[in-house]
């Protein structure tokens, strides 16, 4: 499947492997050198370890001519000389290796969440919180240790298995050609292997991504689900995706169980073809006992390296497939760094918007709508009437598929992230708390903001609480410091919103949270604060609409009425029958 149609479907897109070279590429030229330095260590490592099979054959070629003790002697401090560089050398090669790792793997979770924060709102809503979630758990960590110890195992081993090659045809041509008829064996296994394993390993990361999501999903939701009685449905639904992922487990394991059994055969051919080659030549005087054994002993050192390289394969597929899908949010179609049209002033319209979500029915038709500059606008309507959807549209963080949105004559959508959320900020019923202290959580909307200012801004969603904690502003927050309500926790967000000092904000049941005196005493203080700018408020209490400048009435993904409040009671339509049903009297 490619990153497109992926993409298309509603999932994060997943990069083809021409691009992971290009990534992987351009990751090694950020640390060329210690790349060099890892190539230039590990090489003379692998040299001072092949002199050894070397020595020990002319050992075995100096006894049997009879030479003196002194002759084996050198050779012996020879090869203890060899094996002790070649100690150090592997030492410092593994040092620069890690290090290596280590600087790469800090590049790939630095871009990966530089990728996640600019991701766009829809998408990962459609996409879901579990597959954003695994990219960035697992597979940022399965990357992360393939750079540190998989990567340079397998360089190391693969520089290994050349030199003790060259090191075979070196002695005898005849026997590094049997050698390499014998070792061919695990060129065909390894190939059936590889085009196997990349499909295997992404169905086996798409099935822990929908497990992941499914966990996320049940916990965050289990008052509704214990609500409505849906545990059996939800146990269902998540037996099936543990046997979609024990389904591409077994998929992987089978392709492993067909690939080592194949390899141990095939350590064991060359060995024996060169020891009987090898014998016949020195039968017939064409080679000396001392190669035929320095060439058995270096092929039965290949087999540690090809060991070590094969062991590595697979995860090297389970972390280039976790690679592929890290990559792949680079892939994400960005929003647009400028501006096509500057917006010449805050006034926002609405007109003959259309929009269904993944093609399905529309939920928006031809919505008309304008909204002054400075206009206290409220819109209300039953559930399901398309109100959220407005919203998001009017915050630009969706697109509709037919029709426009702009503000200040230039469309919401061709403008930057940063131009837009100086024009518009959508608050709904979800709100973040991060650890740290309310300080802390405050200054993420306005770094600079003095002391004055942070009170200033919970005073006006009327937060006053804060003034008595322990600490303050300096007061920790989260299970290891103070814990705040849910009330609490949306009055900081608000605050928040206050600081960021937006000039049209649109409130999706942002108070919903609150009981009803606390919520007109935080929407008051929020229309004082705001007096001049524009405000949308999703209405979810008819008193929001009654404050209001002006009323908007959706039902079934159409505007059917607007006005003021008094027009709309009077006119005896929708809205007068949600006032009566709200305020519990007959409207005069």
């Amino acid at each position: 499947m490619t990153a497109g149609s992926q993409q298309a479907a509603g999932q994060l897109p997943i990069a083809e492997p021409s691009h992971l070279r290009r990534a992987a590429l351009e990751l090694i030229r950020c640390e060329a050198r210690a790349f060099a330095g890892l190539i230039v260590l590990n090489a003379l490592a692998v040299g001072a370890g092949l002199v050894g099979p070397w020595l020990l054959g002319r050992i075995i070629d100096a006894v049997k001519a009879g030479s003196g003790a002194a002759a084996v002697d050198r050779f012996t401090l020879a090869l203890v000389g060899c094996a002790a560089a070649q100690l150090v050398l592997t030492r410092y090669a593994r040092l620069v290796g890690d290090r290596f790792g280590e600087r790469i793997s800090a590049r790939v979770r630095e871009r990966f969440v530089d990728r996640v924060l600019a991701l766009p709102a829809s998408v990962v809503e459609r996409a879901g919180t579990g597959d954003v979630t695994t990219r960035g758990s697992t597979d940022v960590a399965s990357v992360a240790v393939t750079l540190r110890d998989i990567g340079p195992d397998v360089l190391i081993a693969a520089v290994q298995a050349l030199f003790i090659l060259g090191a075979v045809f070196a002695l005898d041509p005849l026997l590094g050609a049997c050698a390499v008829v014998g070792l061919s064996g695990i060129y065909f296994a390894s190939r059936w292997y590889l085009r196997q394993a990349r499909r295997a390993y992404l169905a086996e990361g798409a099935a822990n991504s929908v497990l992941a999501e499914l966990i996320a999903t049940t916990a965050s939701g289990a008052r509704t689900i214990e609500a409505f009685g849906l545990q059996q449905q939800r146990i269902t639904a998540c037996q099936a995706a543990i046997e979609g992922c024990r389904r591409t487990r077994m998929r992987t394991l089978f392709l492993r169980s067909v690939l080592l059994p194949s390899v141990d055969v095939s350590y064991v051919l060359p060995v024996v073809g060169v020891l009987l080659i090898g014998g016949v030549l020195h039968d017939h005087g064409a080679m000396s006992l001392g190669a035929v054994v320095a060439s058995a002993m270096y092929l039965r050192q290949l087999s540690a390296p090809l060991d070590t390289i094969l062991q590595r394969l697979e995860q090297l597929q389970s972390s280039s497939a976790s690679f592929a899908r890290v990559e792949g949010l680079g892939q994400v179609p960005k929003a647009p760094a400028g501006t096509y049209c500057a917006p010449a002033d805050d006034r926002i319209e609405v007109t003959g918007v259309r929009y269904a979500y993944d093609g399905g029915g529309d939920v928006l038709h031809g919505i008309d709508l304008t909204v002054k500059e400075g206009e206290r606008l409220a819109i209300v309507g039953p559930s399901g009437a398309g109100k959220s959807t407005l919203s998001r549209l009017l915050a630009g963080i969706d697109a509709p598929r037919t029709g426009t949105v702009t503000v200040g004559g230039a469309p919401i959508r061709d403008l930057g992230p940063d131009l837009l959320r100086r024009q518009v900020v959508l608050i709904t019923q979800e709100h973040h708390i991060f650890l740290g202290t309310v300080r802390d959580n405050l200054l993420i909307a306005a770094q600079t903001a003095t002391d004055t200012e942070l009170h200033a801004a919970l005073a006006a969603v009327g937060a006053e609480w804060a003034d008595e904690l322990p600490d303050g502003l300096d007061t920790e927050l989260g299970a290891a410091g103070h814990r705040i309500d849910g009330s609490q926790a949306q009055q900081l967000a608000l605050a928040r919103v206050v600081l960021a000092d937006p000039h049209t904000l649109i409130l999706d049941e942002a108070t919903a949270l609150l009981d009803p005196r606390t919520a007109r005493h935080t929407e008051r203080a929020l229309a004082a604060v705001l007096r001049g700018r524009t405000v949308i408020a999703i209405a979810h209490r008819l008193h929001t609409a009654h404050d209001a400048d002006r009323i908007a009435v959706m039902e079934g993904g159409r505007i059917t009425e607007h006005g003021t409040h008094d027009d709309l009671v009077t006119s005896d339509g929708a809205y007068a029958a949600l006032w009566q049903s709200w305020h519990g009297e007959r409207p005069s």
